[in-house]
């Protein structure tokens, strides 16, 4: 039977070519003004790509986009889907406001038939990342890159057709319960159209078990027995079903909609950790910041996949997908793999009361367009959002968004991920089902095995709370590198020291229920200027640009993979002045031999990490083997280290070395501990002036910063010399005013 144009199934056009962009806000501009003003750009498009990633201000305001629409023949409706827009957009047709939508990382979509002339108009969109008061993000630890940087589709559909407009979702809902061997999947479909109250939906999984319903204001629901299913169990056993609803007019299917979903079972356990289907699934990972050196946010299909492959290669079994909803597609991806997914909105840093609003609208939209994907197990509601404070209308608000992500999902987790100044006994540690905090002991404050200390004695006082590590982590430039590396030198060679660390503690604690890695990559940050690059965060185990992975790639890899390798970290430490230097070998095998010039010298037995002692005489060609697997690097004798392996004289550590300050008997200096300064009335109005200056030193996301008495006892026990190499980017002119002053107070 030959289907009437108005019964066609949906078509989906991808709509990236042919736009026209201008720097400035054209919202009734007809098309020949548009393009009089701009240029011709291809989506996905952001117009920070640059300036976003240069470390200074960077531009925040309105632009605009436009484009030629025409339906499709046959098509009784025509919706424009934007996958993501940020982070305001305003969406003309024909010089008419027509729609508006806040919040730069979800779907979103737009009914375009009753303002099309003739089947035919111009679309325009004004995109707007200025700073504002009711649009989360406003500050955070990365850039607000402004433009349509994800698809854009149309889609055309006939009168009656599946929802559209429903906060950007599919408009199917897919829910399979467990019951011992079977799974009962629970389909809802959502109908609109003048015919939907007398059409039928025919509801399939895997092609099989066929039921078909009549809709009922505005719904058809049925349920779909799968027996003897087939779990999705993470890495090892990633099985996807596909759901599959087809409105129908009589004989004819008028639209379609397809889902893929999993079967599985998950709970979390404050002594075992993460239980998937049953069993300890304990969940090691990174988190993932979306955008790429000179792309930004405007990623394609090459850049996920490249990030994919690499969070594979490390043997994570999950990732944190921060600070906001990322692309579909990346969900998808996860599912296909096995990783298990945090989700989350970008409600951080600083509680916004003008955007509470904003951030129940984000966290619906994120349930609504997500919910299917197996992958995910958790909906994160912020990140650090008490780092200005956390008073009354911060929980107030947090519990309305928990009971959101409840009434919306019953079936997965709420989490927050707590800044590491959040009091334990604070009621935002235990109003989400699960948390995790951000620690940086042994880079912003502390010492690495602060981190250790701080976990032990949560888990001691409250024994019947799950908790989880969400970030963790150390900058590091490749250029710097180091013999003798140290907290706060940038360098290459610490992080690998700080992750080795980490990666031990973590291990050692299984009861923590997720841990997440700050960061997989380098990412865009205009507001640092810090370890030798401007714009840009350098926790990354890799490059921003995803070329080169760091010696801390390797700690992970060894302790987590399970496909046998071995590397030789510090091949980027070439020239060497020491007589001995310390080899460092990384591997997930047993047992690593190191060969010099080729000739044997030493097999060390262990795991993760394999140290030899190596004389240098000149050049030499240094090759480690594990099994099958082999790496090799090349070293030389040097009689200094090269200039550019060592941050800048400039910068606080090395400065102290060079010119070491007066440390008079009987009187402070900036070697004494910040506690003991604080004895003294007057060197406790000098510490603060210190703590001052540090806070600022780290941009925006270090104003207003508010530190509990845990915090402080910790800080307390760090001389000031300490914390001013942590804070780094501080003149020596005032260290040196600042230790002449301490000289002045009497001990």
């Amino acid at each position: 039977m030959t289907q009437p144009p108005d019964s066609s199934p949906r078509r989906v056009t991808p709509l990236l070519d042919d736009w026209v962009y201008a720097p400035l806000a054209l919202p009734h501009a007809s098309w020949d003004e548009v393009r009089t003003a701009g240029s011709t750009v291809t989506l996905p498009h952001t117009w920070n790509a640059v300036d976003g990633q240069a470390g200074s201000d960077y531009r925040r305001g309105r632009s605009t986009y436009a484009r030629r629409v025409i339906a499709e023949e046959g098509a009784a409706e025509t919706w424009v889907e934007f996958a993501g827009v940020n982070s305001s957009a305003e969406v003309f047709i024909n010089g008419q406001l027509i729609a508006r939508h806040d919040g730069g990382y979800s779907t979103f979509r737009v009914n375009l038939t009753t303002h099309l002339v003739e089947g035919a108009g111009t679309l325009v969109v004004v995109v707007d990342n200025s700073a504002n008061q009711t649009v989360y993000p406003q500050q955070a630890d990365f850039t607000f890159y402004g433009g349509i940087y994800r698809e854009v589709r149309q889609i055309s559909v006939a009168s009656t057709h599946f929802a559209l407009d429903n906060y950007g979702g599919p408009g199917l809902t897919v829910n399979p319960t467990l019951i011992a061997d079977r799974a009962e999947v629970s389909l809802t479909a959502n109908v609109v159209g003048a015919m939907a109250e007398t059409a039928f939906v025919r509801f399939t999984v895997d092609g099989e078990g066929s039921t078909i319903v009549p809709v009922r204001a505005g719904d058809a629901a049925a349920t779909v027995t799968i027996a003897q299913v087939r779990r999705w169990h993470g890495l090892r056993d990633p099985h996807l079903y596909t759901a599959r609803a087809e409105l129908l007019d009589g004989e004819n299917v008028v639209d379609t909609v397809e889902l893929r979903f999993g079967c599985r079972e998950f709970a979390v356990d404050p002594q075992r950790g993460f239980l998937l289907n049953g069993e300890e699934y304990p969940l090691r990972g990174v988190s993932r910041h979306q955008d790429f050196e000179g792309v930004g946010n405007a990623i394609n299909e090459e850049i996920r996949q490249i990030d994919l492959a690499l969070i594979r290669e490390i043997g994570a079994t999950t990732v944190r997908l921060a600070h906001y909803q990322h692309d579909q597609r990346f969900y998808d991806l996860c599912d296909e793999v096995g990783l298990v997914v945090w989700a989350e909105i970008p409600q951080i840093t600083v509680f916004l009361p003008g955007a509470v609003d904003n951030a129940r609208n984000q966290l619906t939209e994120l349930i609504i367009q997500n919910r299917h994907h197996a992958s995910i197990v958790c909906w994160g509601l912020s990140n650090e959002i008490t780092l200005a404070g956390a008073g009354d209308d911060v929980v107030a608000a947090h519990r309305d968004l928990n009971d959101l992500a409840h009434r919306l999902d019953p079936t997965r987790l709420t989490a927050m991920a707590n800044l590491f100044l959040l009091e334990t006994d604070h009621p935002l540690v235990t109003l989400p089902d699960v948390m995790s905090y951000n620690l940086y002991f042994g880079w912003y404050v502390g010492e690495t095995p602060d981190n250790d200390t701080w976990l032990d004695d949560f888990h001691a006082a409250y024994p019947e709370v799950v908790i989880g590590l969400s970030e963790y982590g150390a900058d590091a430039n490749p250029q710097y590198q180091s013999a003798d590396p140290a907290k706060g030198d940038y360098t290459e060679s610490y992080q690998a020291l700080y992750h080795e660390h980490m990666v031990t503690m973590i291990d050692e604690r299984p009861w923590l229920w997720a841990t997440h890695v700050w960061n997989l990559a380098d990412f865009g940050s205009a507001g640092r200027d810090e370890g030798g690059v401007a714009g840009r965060n350098q926790k990354g185990l890799v490059s921003f640009d995803r070329s080169l992975k760091k010696d801390a790639f390797y700690v992970y890899k060894a302790a987590w993979a399970t496909e046998p390798f071995v590397h030789v970290a510090g091949r980027r430490r070439r020239e060497r002045a020491e007589d001995v230097t310390e080899v460092v070998v990384y591997s997930n095998q047993a047992e690593v031999t190191l060969f010099v010039d080729g000739t044997e010298v030493d097999t060390v037995s262990g795991a993760r990490a394999f140290r030899f002692e190596v004389p240098l005489t000149g050049e030499h060609e240094i090759t480690a083997r594990a099994g099958q697997t082999s790496d090799t690097i090349a070293l030389i004798k040097v009689d200094e280290a090269p200039e550019t392996s060592i941050m800048p004289t400039s910068t606080i550590a090395n400065w102290f070395d060079a010119a070491p300050l007066p440390t008079p008997e009987g009187f402070f200096s900036i070697h004494d501990s910040l506690a003991d300064i604080k004895q003294s009335d007057e060197g406790a109005r000098v510490i603060m002036s210190v703590l001052e200056a540090v806070a600022t030193s780290r941009g925006e996301v270090g104003r207003g910063v508010e530190i509990p008495p845990a915090m402080q006892a910790i800080v307390d026990r760090m001389s000031v010399k300490q914390l001013l190499t942590q804070a780094g980017e501080i003149p020596m002119e005032q260290i040196a005013t600042l230790n002449a002053r301490l000289n002045l107070i009497s001990k």
